[in-house]
């Protein structure tokens, strides 16, 4: 029947793997020639030809410049059309909301920061989604419904049974059963909601010190402490989302909290969380310890550690009590896991740099019996807004990509 899905071996799912392969590399490499296509893939001249005007005819790539630099005429280029789709991402905390829109290529176009302060939002959250999402939109000089897909990382995650969010008591508005269905309602695309540190480390796997590896463990310390586990290149979200929400971990060294949904902390986020340093350094007489907001506050100490001497400077002793109460936290999730990597992210983690990772390398080789390798993120720039965009641009490529139908 005309419009099924082929079977598998046919000319016509032959033709959408390579009209895939084709589109891949483009992204990767960018405006290729149809020798250098047919040359990457294995194709033909004439079959890459009839490849390149298949997919130009689907409005999928467009025909660019000429090569130069090379004796004779210049060999026609082709790209992906960027307007082909356009995927968004939005990254709620408490006190705004990020939001930005890609085009197919994974080229940012438009972006929006919505501002939501207030412990009880005086505006609605489907509403504070939707004009996040419309300004990054209009920002892009597009209209919402040209939006494929959306993906919306949130701290918490949402219980695959009950709908509601858990493990986020401190994001307000976002708690109601009937959320997601009022969402759903208002928005016209599919709908994605993912784990903010979970983002994160999609962006690092895709962008940053991940890149070609199937098994780690991100390490995520900003406005709360958590990790990402991917297994076997998955995330692993437990059976309620709940799995790396690593703060709520009873640690050495600090008291055993109980209730831990109520009081939404636990004893790995007393003890290294980034509320934790501004104590931390006075306690150790750094002097001269900024005030503002603990995120801010705790990036700048460490940041101002990480350039210390050595030795009995305060600085330097804030760092290496760091490192350990990090390495207490961390000793565990290696020891039941052993990943290949574990990648240190968010502000108070990565304004250590190199000088933190070591250290904490050091004190995990004392406290647990695997040693995997430890790497500071590189995707330093909203990791989890860039993360909610790579995982919405995948399923949309997935979708508009498939030439099969």
């Amino acid at each position: 029947m005309a419009g099924t899905a082929g079977t598998p071996g046919t000319p016509r799912v032959l033709r959408a793997m390579n009209d895939r392969a084709a589109l891949d590399l483009l992204l990767e490499h960018g405006p290729l020639s149809r020798t250098r296509i047919g040359k990457l893939t294995g194709l033909s001249k004439p079959t890459a030809s009839q490849l390149l005007a298949r997919l130009e005819a689907a409005g999928l790539v467009l025909a660019g410049g000429t090569t130069e630099g090379r004796p004779g005429p210049g060999a026609q280029l082709y790209e992906v059309n960027p307007a082909a789709a356009y995927a968004a991402g939005l990254d709620v905390a408490p006190g705004r909301i990020l939001a930005a829109v890609a085009d197919v290529t994974g080229r940012t176009v438009g972006r929006y920061e919505l501002p939501t302060p207030g412990r009880r939002p005086a505006v609605p959250v489907v509403q504070q989604v939707t004009d996040a999402l419309d300004g990054a939109v209009k920002a892009a000089g597009l209209a919402r419904a040209d939006v494929h897909r959306l993906v919306i990382g949130t701290p918490g995650a949402f219980d695959p049974g009950t709908g509601r969010l858990r493990y986020a008591s401190h994001l307000p508005g976002w708690h109601s059963p009937t959320l997601l269905e009022e969402l759903a309602a208002a928005l016209p695309m599919p709908v994605e909601y993912e784990n903010d540190v979970n983002l994160a480390a999609v962006a690092e796997q895709r962008l940053g010190a991940a890149r070609g590896h199937e098994d780690f463990v991100l390490l995520w310390n900003q406005e709360g402490l958590g990790a990402a586990l991917v297994l076997g290149g998955r995330l692993h979200r437990g059976w309620t989302g709940g799995a790396g929400e690593v703060g709520f971990l009873p640690v050495p060294g600090a008291p055993l909290v109980r209730k831990v949904s109520r009081t939404g902390s636990g004893g790995f986020q007393e003890l290294a969380g980034s509320q934790a340093l501004p104590g931390l350094a006075r306690e150790l007489g750094v002097a001269d310890v900024p005030s503002g907001p603990h995120t801010e506050v705790a990036a700048a100490l460490v940041a101002r550690a990480a350039r210390a001497g050595s030795g009995e400077d305060p600085h330097r002793r804030l760092l290496q009590t760091y490192a350990t109460r990090l390495a207490t936290g961390l000793a565990s999730l290696v020891s039941v896991l052993d990943p290949e990597l574990v990648v240190l992210s968010g502000t108070s983690l990565t304004a250590g740099g190199e000088a933190l990772r070591d250290l904490v390398r050091d004190e995990l080789e004392d406290l647990a019996a695997s040693r995997p390798r430890l790497a500071v993120g590189a995707v330093t720039e909203d990791p989890v807004l860039r993360g909610a965009l790579e995982s919405a641009l995948a399923a949309t490529r997935d979708e508009v990509f498939d030439t099969s139908r």
